[in-house]
């Protein structure tokens, strides 16, 4: 299977556990809160989005892009939905995880 799968199987079983945030306003809140682990960016959210996402998130959690786009995040999320938090250590460590594999793919 490969990585993008694997992050794609991740980000469910986080949906799954209960421990996904979705929505921007969502995410934010859970950041603010310190409820979140790791904040996770669809690959084709809006640049505007990912800029006031990551000043949210600054000096507070990680916030990655992910490759996934928002309609191959629709099978998780049942809309479109370019934010997302990870509220569970362990979770948010898997999704790392398979993100840094994509990025090692890829160079």
């Amino acid at each position: 299977m490969e990585n993008k799968q694997k992050l794609l199987s991740a980000v469910s079983l986080c949906r799954k556990a209960g421990k996904l945030v979705m929505g921007f306003d969502a995410v934010r809140e859970s950041v603010m809160s310190g409820k979140a682990w790791l904040v996770l960016l669809a690959a084709d959210v809006s640049d505007g989005t990912a800029k006031r996402m990551a000043r949210t998130c600054e000096d507070i959690t990680e916030c990655r892009r992910m490759p996934l786009t928002q309609l191959e995040l629709c099978g998780i999320s049942y809309k479109k939905v370019g934010v997302y938090s990870v509220l569970d250590e362990n979770l948010a460590n898997l999704c790392s995880q398979y993100l840094a594999d994509e990025k090692e793919e890829n160079e």
